[in-house]
């Protein structure tokens, strides 16, 4: 089946994965004594087609950002593998991941903090391409043309970043991230800083994007309603697995975990009487769940691949 977007046809996903995690386990040292690691990720297994786009979804500690950061090779791997492109990468030293940076890319969750105050953003968007030897003349026409892909005007790249809104600086940073035409890129919740109309305008630019380049994510959010609009495939975490996947039009409207079933009702409602009804079936759920919680059983739902 093909994936759709807002009713538009699109191309069939490969059936060979881009990135491929199998059975990841992170851990890091615990304070005390001959304390056992603390294990934030139990055997975590996802993939990603190339074009394709996973939402990866849970609450606050449930290891989702680890996961990413694990990708990146930010995070202590103690077992399992990464693979790209049919290679692992889990394991490359600093020169080797380095080199892997112009094919996986990352845009981070504060576009107030991750863009250099200091620096134009002509130089922030130039820095990886010089540092890659790319010629002075190429960078520059480079960079005017991902402030056009990204729908900044032709004199921002003489601006620092102070001069712009949460909305246009994380346009900055996916701008930088596409600089080197990555085929991979961990979205590490990108819009969760940004009011309910920035994030409409910037998810549209994330798909936008996709359409034109084939681009990859794994888009990492807490909101349902975020990789609902985003995603042809939901992964849901909780303590550090995986619970439920699916696609993303079933995953995100009915859900069999009753874990993901209290995500979805934690999302407010205008009506009063609605509300209150979801509170009370979310408190139903939560002892649910945590009866539930010895086995941590996934659930799997049918993937079509569409993007909801």
């Amino acid at each position: 089946m093909t994936a759709t977007m807002n009713g538009t046809p699109k191309k069939e996903l490969p059936a060979e994965p881009l990135l491929a995690v199998d059975d990841l386990v992170v851990e890091y040292p615990s304070k005390g004594w001959r304390r056992p690691p603390f294990r934030v990720l139990k055997g975590v297994s996802i993939t990603i087609g190339a074009g394709e786009t996973l939402g990866l979804v849970g609450e606050s500690g449930s290891g989702k950002t680890t996961l990413g950061r694990a990708v990146l090779g930010l995070a202590p791997i103690a077992s399992g593998t990464v693979r790209y492109d049919g290679k692992v990468i889990s394991a490359l030293g600093p020169k080797e991941r380095r080199a892997l940076s112009s094919d996986i890319q990352v845009v981070f969750q504060d576009p107030y903090t991750s863009l250099n105050p200091a620096m134009t953003v002509n130089d922030i968007l130039s820095e990886p391409l010089r540092v890659a030897g790319t010629p002075r003349a190429e960078a520059e026409k480079r960079v005017r043309d991902l402030l056009d892909h990204v729908r900044l005007p032709a004199d921002a790249g003489e601006r620092l970043p102070r001069e712009f809104s949460g909305g246009q600086r994380q346009r900055i940073a996916i701008a930088r991230a596409l600089s080197r035409d990555p085929r991979v890129i961990v979205c590490d919740e990108p819009v969760s800083a940004l009011d309910l109309s920035t994030q409409a305008r910037v998810l549209d630019l994330f798909v936008e994007i996709q359409e034109r380049t084939g681009v990859a994510y794994l888009f990492v959010t807490h909101d349902l309603s975020v990789v609902r609009h985003i995603s042809h495939r939901v992964a849901v975490m909780r303590g550090g697995e995986i619970i439920e996947t699916g696609d993303a039009a079933t995953v995100t409207t009915t859900p069999q975990h009753p874990y993901t079933q209290r995500l979805l009702l934690a999302a407010p409602v205008p009506d009063p009487q609605r509300q209150a009804e979801r509170r009370a079936e979310r408190r139903r759920l939560a002892e649910a769940t945590a009866a539930d919680a010895s086995t941590n059983t996934p659930v799997s739902a049918s993937t079509s691949g569409d993007r909801a």
